[in-house]
Protein backbone atom coordinates (compact mmCIF):
# COMPACT_ATOMS: atom_id res chain seq x y z
CA UNK A 1 0.00 0.00 0.00
CA UNK A 2 1.45 3.76 -1.00
CA UNK A 3 2.86 5.57 2.08
CA UNK A 4 -0.28 7.97 1.18
CA UNK A 5 -2.74 5.73 1.44
CA UNK A 6 -1.58 4.65 4.30
CA UNK A 7 -1.33 7.73 6.14
CA UNK A 8 -5.20 8.36 5.20
CA UNK A 9 -5.84 5.02 6.46
CA UNK A 10 -4.48 5.80 10.09
CA UNK A 11 -5.95 9.12 10.10
CA UNK A 12 -9.37 7.99 9.25
CA UNK A 13 -8.86 5.44 12.15
CA UNK A 14 -8.03 8.00 14.28
CA UNK A 15 -10.78 10.21 13.63
CA UNK A 16 -13.57 7.18 14.21
CA UNK A 17 -11.56 6.24 17.36
CA UNK A 18 -10.94 9.27 18.66
CA UNK A 19 -10.96 9.96 22.19
CA UNK A 20 -12.06 6.32 22.61
CA UNK A 21 -8.99 4.87 21.53
CA UNK A 22 -6.61 7.25 23.16
CA UNK A 23 -8.59 6.33 26.35
CA UNK A 24 -8.43 2.76 25.27
CA UNK A 25 -5.09 2.06 24.09
CA UNK A 26 -3.26 4.49 26.80
CA UNK A 27 0.84 5.04 25.75
CA UNK A 28 1.60 3.93 29.60
CA UNK A 29 -1.41 4.45 31.43
CA UNK A 30 -3.45 1.94 33.78
CA UNK A 31 -6.76 0.85 32.67
CA UNK A 32 -9.00 3.24 33.67
CA UNK A 33 -11.31 1.59 37.00
CA UNK A 34 -14.78 0.98 35.59
CA UNK A 35 -17.70 3.00 38.08
CA UNK A 36 -15.14 4.98 40.10
CA UNK A 37 -16.40 9.21 40.78
CA UNK A 38 -14.09 11.68 39.19
CA UNK A 39 -10.64 12.68 41.35
CA UNK A 40 -11.57 14.98 44.22
CA UNK A 41 -12.83 15.01 47.81
CA UNK A 42 -14.03 11.85 49.04
CA UNK A 43 -17.52 11.04 49.75
CA UNK A 44 -18.76 7.43 50.56
CA UNK A 45 -20.05 6.45 47.37
CA UNK A 46 -16.72 7.13 46.27
CA UNK A 47 -14.89 5.14 49.43
CA UNK A 48 -17.07 2.05 48.80
CA UNK A 49 -16.55 2.14 45.03
CA UNK A 50 -12.96 1.77 45.87
CA UNK A 51 -13.97 -0.45 48.30
CA UNK A 52 -14.96 -2.83 45.46
CA UNK A 53 -12.09 -2.15 43.15
CA UNK A 54 -10.07 -3.77 45.75
CA UNK A 55 -12.15 -6.62 46.28
CA UNK A 56 -12.16 -7.22 42.69
CA UNK A 57 -8.69 -7.09 42.68
CA UNK A 58 -8.07 -9.65 45.56
CA UNK A 59 -10.78 -11.55 43.96
CA UNK A 60 -8.95 -11.72 40.38
CA UNK A 61 -5.40 -12.25 41.95
CA UNK A 62 -6.65 -16.00 43.86
CA UNK A 63 -7.70 -18.12 40.89
CA UNK A 64 -4.02 -17.22 39.38
CA UNK A 65 -2.87 -18.86 42.40
CA UNK A 66 -5.16 -21.21 42.39
CA UNK A 67 -5.39 -22.55 38.81
CA UNK A 68 -3.47 -25.75 37.07
CA UNK A 69 -0.39 -23.55 35.63
CA UNK A 70 1.01 -25.46 32.41
CA UNK A 71 4.91 -24.77 32.53
CA UNK A 72 6.88 -25.72 29.22
CA UNK A 73 9.44 -27.96 29.85
CA UNK A 74 12.89 -27.98 27.50
CA UNK A 75 15.07 -30.92 26.78
CA UNK A 76 18.81 -30.09 28.03
CA UNK A 77 20.36 -27.76 25.22
CA UNK A 78 17.12 -27.24 23.34
CA UNK A 79 15.35 -23.89 22.50
CA UNK A 80 11.41 -23.08 21.98
CA UNK A 81 11.47 -23.73 18.73
CA UNK A 82 12.95 -26.78 18.69
CA UNK A 83 11.39 -27.88 21.38
CA UNK A 84 8.08 -26.92 19.12
CA UNK A 85 9.58 -29.27 16.70
CA UNK A 86 10.12 -32.02 18.70
CA UNK A 87 6.31 -31.48 19.98
CA UNK A 88 4.84 -31.12 16.71
CA UNK A 89 6.19 -34.72 15.55
CA UNK A 90 4.46 -36.27 18.74
CA UNK A 91 1.31 -34.62 18.22
CA UNK A 92 0.89 -35.96 14.69
CA UNK A 93 1.74 -39.53 15.79
CA UNK A 94 -1.10 -39.11 18.54
CA UNK A 95 -3.20 -38.05 15.70
CA UNK A 96 -2.46 -41.60 13.56
CA UNK A 97 -3.30 -43.08 16.97
CA UNK A 98 -6.84 -41.08 16.72
CA UNK A 99 -7.43 -42.04 13.29
CA UNK A 100 -6.30 -45.67 13.48
CA UNK A 101 -8.30 -46.72 16.82
CA UNK A 102 -10.75 -44.00 16.77
CA UNK A 103 -10.05 -41.60 19.73
CA UNK A 104 -11.80 -38.25 20.12
CA UNK A 105 -10.63 -34.66 21.11
CA UNK A 106 -11.27 -31.50 22.09
CA UNK A 107 -9.33 -28.23 22.61
CA UNK A 108 -10.48 -25.04 24.43
CA UNK A 109 -8.88 -22.29 23.95
CA UNK A 110 -9.94 -19.08 25.77
CA UNK A 111 -8.16 -16.22 26.79
CA UNK A 112 -7.21 -12.03 26.50
CA UNK A 113 -7.08 -10.87 23.03
CA UNK A 114 -3.99 -10.49 21.65
CA UNK A 115 -2.53 -13.55 23.57
CA UNK A 116 -1.53 -16.04 21.07
CA UNK A 117 -4.54 -18.19 20.58
CA UNK A 118 -4.60 -17.32 16.56
CA UNK A 119 -0.67 -18.35 16.45
CA UNK A 120 -1.10 -21.51 18.35
CA UNK A 121 -3.68 -22.42 16.09
CA UNK A 122 -1.69 -22.20 13.35
CA UNK A 123 0.91 -24.31 14.27
CA UNK A 124 -1.20 -27.22 15.54
CA UNK A 125 -2.57 -26.62 11.80
CA UNK A 126 0.35 -26.99 9.80
CA UNK A 127 1.71 -30.53 11.72
CA UNK A 128 -1.53 -32.43 11.46
CA UNK A 129 -3.56 -33.79 9.37
CA UNK A 130 -6.42 -31.54 8.25
CA UNK A 131 -8.95 -34.03 6.93
CA UNK A 132 -9.03 -35.40 10.83
CA UNK A 133 -8.74 -31.84 12.41
CA UNK A 134 -11.73 -29.21 12.66
CA UNK A 135 -11.06 -25.64 14.15
CA UNK A 136 -14.43 -23.58 15.27
CA UNK A 137 -13.98 -20.09 15.55
CA UNK A 138 -16.93 -19.16 17.33
CA UNK A 139 -18.55 -15.62 17.13
CA UNK A 140 -21.65 -14.57 18.00
CA UNK A 141 -24.85 -16.41 17.07
CA UNK A 142 -26.51 -16.32 14.23
CA UNK A 143 -30.75 -15.73 14.07
CA UNK A 144 -31.11 -19.29 13.93
CA UNK A 145 -29.11 -20.32 16.88
CA UNK A 146 -30.50 -17.39 18.49
CA UNK A 147 -33.87 -19.30 18.42
CA UNK A 148 -31.67 -23.31 19.89
CA UNK A 149 -30.82 -23.74 23.12
CA UNK A 150 -27.76 -21.91 23.22
CA UNK A 151 -25.41 -25.47 23.82
CA UNK A 152 -26.91 -26.37 20.39
CA UNK A 153 -24.63 -25.43 17.70
CA UNK A 154 -21.74 -26.93 19.94
CA UNK A 155 -23.18 -30.12 20.48
CA UNK A 156 -23.35 -29.95 16.48
CA UNK A 157 -19.73 -29.08 16.71
CA UNK A 158 -18.68 -32.11 18.70
CA UNK A 159 -15.90 -34.44 16.97
CA UNK A 160 -16.55 -37.72 15.09
CA UNK A 161 -14.41 -40.70 15.45
CA UNK A 162 -10.77 -40.32 14.45
CA UNK A 163 -10.98 -36.29 14.83
CA UNK A 164 -9.67 -33.79 16.79
CA UNK A 165 -11.62 -30.47 17.09
CA UNK A 166 -9.90 -27.22 18.27
CA UNK A 167 -12.54 -24.64 19.47
CA UNK A 168 -11.23 -20.79 19.48
CA UNK A 169 -13.67 -19.03 22.21
CA UNK A 170 -16.24 -21.74 23.42
CA UNK A 171 -19.46 -22.53 25.24
CA UNK A 172 -17.66 -20.17 27.81
CA UNK A 173 -18.48 -17.30 26.15
CA UNK A 174 -21.99 -17.64 27.96
CA UNK A 175 -19.96 -17.07 31.52
CA UNK A 176 -17.52 -14.32 29.82
CA UNK A 177 -18.59 -11.88 27.06
CA UNK A 178 -22.36 -12.62 27.04
CA UNK A 179 -22.30 -12.24 30.77
CA UNK A 180 -20.06 -9.25 30.62
CA UNK A 181 -22.66 -7.40 27.78
CA UNK A 182 -25.14 -8.12 29.07
CA UNK A 183 -26.28 -10.45 25.83
CA UNK A 184 -27.28 -13.08 28.90
CA UNK A 185 -29.21 -12.05 31.85
CA UNK A 186 -27.87 -13.03 35.25
CA UNK A 187 -30.04 -15.97 35.79
CA UNK A 188 -29.07 -17.37 32.39
CA UNK A 189 -25.55 -17.25 32.84
CA UNK A 190 -25.50 -18.38 36.28
CA UNK A 191 -27.11 -21.15 35.62
CA UNK A 192 -24.67 -21.87 32.57
CA UNK A 193 -22.18 -22.78 35.35
CA UNK A 194 -23.82 -26.04 35.21
CA UNK A 195 -25.08 -26.55 31.93
CA UNK A 196 -21.23 -26.74 30.65
CA UNK A 197 -20.28 -29.28 33.97
CA UNK A 198 -23.23 -31.33 32.53
CA UNK A 199 -22.50 -30.74 28.62
CA UNK A 200 -18.36 -31.89 29.34
CA UNK A 201 -19.16 -34.76 31.79
CA UNK A 202 -21.43 -36.27 29.07
CA UNK A 203 -18.32 -35.59 26.65
CA UNK A 204 -15.88 -37.27 28.76
CA UNK A 205 -18.04 -40.29 29.87
CA UNK A 206 -18.18 -40.48 26.01
CA UNK A 207 -14.50 -41.05 26.01
CA UNK A 208 -13.53 -37.54 24.60
CA UNK A 209 -10.49 -36.22 25.57
CA UNK A 210 -11.12 -32.21 26.46
CA UNK A 211 -7.98 -30.09 27.19
CA UNK A 212 -9.05 -26.50 28.17
CA UNK A 213 -5.85 -23.93 27.94
CA UNK A 214 -6.38 -20.07 29.38
CA UNK A 215 -4.26 -18.03 27.89
CA UNK A 216 -3.02 -15.21 29.97
CA UNK A 217 -1.38 -12.16 29.63
CA UNK A 218 -0.48 -8.65 31.14
CA UNK A 219 -2.09 -5.66 30.28
CA UNK A 220 1.21 -3.95 29.37
CA UNK A 221 1.56 -7.05 27.10
CA UNK A 222 -1.66 -6.87 25.72
CA UNK A 223 -1.09 -3.32 24.74
CA UNK A 224 2.10 -3.37 23.04
CA UNK A 225 0.47 -6.19 21.04
CA UNK A 226 -2.57 -4.36 20.32
CA UNK A 227 -0.23 -0.34 19.45
CA UNK A 228 1.65 -3.39 17.44
CA UNK A 229 -0.63 -4.42 15.26
CA UNK A 230 -2.02 -0.73 14.97
CA UNK A 231 1.61 0.40 13.60
CA UNK A 232 1.88 -2.20 11.46
CA UNK A 233 -1.12 -1.94 8.12
CA UNK A 234 -0.49 -5.75 6.94
CA UNK A 235 -1.83 -6.57 10.97
CA UNK A 236 -4.20 -3.44 11.48
CA UNK A 237 -7.21 -5.46 10.40
CA UNK A 238 -7.14 -7.96 13.69
CA UNK A 239 -7.18 -4.85 15.58
CA UNK A 240 -11.24 -4.54 16.12
CA UNK A 241 -13.08 -2.02 18.13
CA UNK A 242 -14.30 -5.03 20.41
CA UNK A 243 -10.60 -5.37 21.82
CA UNK A 244 -10.52 -1.64 22.84
CA UNK A 245 -13.94 -2.36 24.35
CA UNK A 246 -12.84 -5.67 25.95
CA UNK A 247 -10.15 -3.98 27.00
CA UNK A 248 -11.85 -1.17 28.81
CA UNK A 249 -13.33 -3.73 30.62
CA UNK A 250 -10.20 -6.01 31.81
CA UNK A 251 -11.50 -5.89 35.56
CA UNK A 252 -14.91 -7.13 34.39
CA UNK A 253 -13.33 -9.91 32.91
CA UNK A 254 -10.85 -10.85 35.78
CA UNK A 255 -13.50 -11.67 37.81
CA UNK A 256 -15.25 -13.87 35.11
CA UNK A 257 -12.16 -15.32 34.47
CA UNK A 258 -12.18 -16.27 37.76
CA UNK A 259 -15.38 -17.33 38.65
CA UNK A 260 -14.79 -19.49 35.30
CA UNK A 261 -12.05 -21.71 36.43
CA UNK A 262 -13.14 -21.94 39.49
CA UNK A 263 -16.86 -23.40 38.78
CA UNK A 264 -15.92 -25.07 35.45
CA UNK A 265 -12.74 -27.38 35.97
CA UNK A 266 -13.30 -30.71 36.20
CA UNK A 267 -11.25 -33.60 37.85
CA UNK A 268 -10.84 -35.00 34.04
CA UNK A 269 -10.71 -31.22 32.32
CA UNK A 270 -9.21 -29.03 34.75
CA UNK A 271 -8.69 -25.70 33.26
CA UNK A 272 -4.81 -25.33 32.93
CA UNK A 273 -3.35 -21.58 32.87
CA UNK A 274 -0.39 -20.32 30.03
CA UNK A 275 1.68 -17.71 30.96
CA UNK A 276 1.69 -16.27 27.37
CA UNK A 277 3.58 -12.82 27.37
CA UNK A 278 5.81 -14.83 25.80
CA UNK A 279 4.66 -16.38 22.93
CA UNK A 280 7.31 -19.08 21.86
CA UNK A 281 7.53 -20.49 25.61
CA UNK A 282 3.74 -20.26 25.81
CA UNK A 283 3.39 -22.56 22.53
CA UNK A 284 5.55 -25.30 24.08
CA UNK A 285 3.54 -25.25 27.25
CA UNK A 286 0.33 -25.42 24.86
CA UNK A 287 1.93 -28.60 23.10
CA UNK A 288 2.76 -30.31 25.82
CA UNK A 289 -0.46 -29.74 27.71
CA UNK A 290 -2.58 -30.74 24.58
CA UNK A 291 -0.18 -33.80 24.23
CA UNK A 292 -0.61 -34.61 27.63
CA UNK A 293 -4.44 -34.38 28.29
CA UNK A 294 -5.63 -35.91 24.24
CA UNK A 295 -2.59 -38.95 24.78
CA UNK A 296 -4.41 -40.07 28.13
CA UNK A 297 -4.41 -43.28 27.75
CA UNK A 298 -4.01 -43.56 23.91
CA UNK A 299 -1.69 -46.17 22.57
CA UNK A 300 0.47 -44.07 19.90
CA UNK A 301 3.05 -47.69 19.55
CA UNK A 302 2.93 -48.02 15.47
CA UNK A 303 -0.10 -50.47 14.22
CA UNK A 304 0.42 -53.89 13.91
CA UNK A 305 0.66 -54.85 9.78
CA UNK A 306 -1.93 -57.11 8.56
CA UNK A 307 0.11 -60.53 7.49
CA UNK A 308 -1.10 -60.25 4.17
CA UNK A 309 0.49 -56.64 3.17
CA UNK A 310 4.08 -57.99 5.01
CA UNK A 311 3.75 -60.87 2.84
CA UNK A 312 3.30 -58.80 -0.39
CA UNK A 313 6.36 -56.74 0.65
CA UNK A 314 8.24 -59.69 1.05
CA UNK A 315 8.78 -59.14 4.82
CA UNK A 316 9.24 -62.75 6.76
CA UNK A 317 8.19 -61.30 10.30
Amino acid sequence: MPVARVEIARSRIDRRAGRRFNESIPVRRPIPAQGLLPMGKKDKKQKKAEEAERKAKAEAADWREDAQVAEPELEKGEGPEAALKRLQDQLIMLQHAYVIHGHRGIVVLEGWDAAGKGGLIRRIGWCLDPRHLRVHSIGAPSQGEKRQHWMQRFWTRVPESGRMAIFDRSWYGRVLVERIEGFATESEWTRAYDEIRAFETTLLDEGIHIVKLLLDITPETQLDRLQSRYDNPEKRWKLTEDDLRNRARWRDYEIAYGEMVERTSLPRAPWQRIDANDKDMARVAAFEAIIKGLGDGVDVSEPTVPPLIRAFFGDPS
